[in-house]
């Protein structure tokens, strides 16, 4: 059985607009060609969640944080945090948003729920051995729970994921 018969039994867990669901997925596809891992909502050490955390085959980690609008991005400047915990941070909207809003010390994708494209890269600010095994645990953990919780859905997943 091929993991995309899973797929459409993948819990939404209510706290996205439409708009930045779209911009997730169209992200996370974008990624998955570039050869990158997804996880999505990844809890991080210092208690906030990413939105998007993409692992490379060569360890990279990325954060995407998502702004679906100018107000989104004004509301939350928590963002700084993130670079503490990935290798590059990029910002991912809509094409509506205005380019000029983002940081320039930030990477900006720009996506729609089909696909997306890098508009700026992300500086590279690589993560110390300790923190990036921390990271790699961490994004393994959720990944495999998330893949049990869906084998299993009446399993004890639920307050895990």
């Amino acid at each position: 059985m091929s993991l995309a018969a899973f797929a459409p039994r993948v819990p939404i867990d209510g706290r996205q607009s439409p708009t930045a669901l779209a911009v997730a997925r169209g992200s996370a596809r974008f990624l998955h060609a570039l050869g990158y891992c997804v996880v999505s909502e990844l809890p991080l050490p210092s208690g906030r969640r990413a939105d998007l955390v993409a692992l490379g085959g060569d360890g990279e980690i990325l954060i995407i944080e998502i702004k679906s609008s100018v107000a989104d991005f004004r509301a939350d400047q928590k963002w700084n945090d993130y670079r503490l915990h990935c290798d590059r941070l990029y910002f991912a909207t809509v094409a509506a948003v205005p380019r000029e809003i983002f940081p320039l010390q930030t990477g900006l994708i720009v996506a729609d729920a089909f696909g997306a494209a890098i508009v700026c890269e992300a500086p590279e600010h690589r993560l110390a051995a300790a923190r990036r095994k921390s990271l790699l645990l961490r994004f393994a953990h959720a990944a495999a729970l998330r893949l049990q919780a869906l084998a299993d859905p009446q399993g004890p997943y639920g307050g895990e994921i």
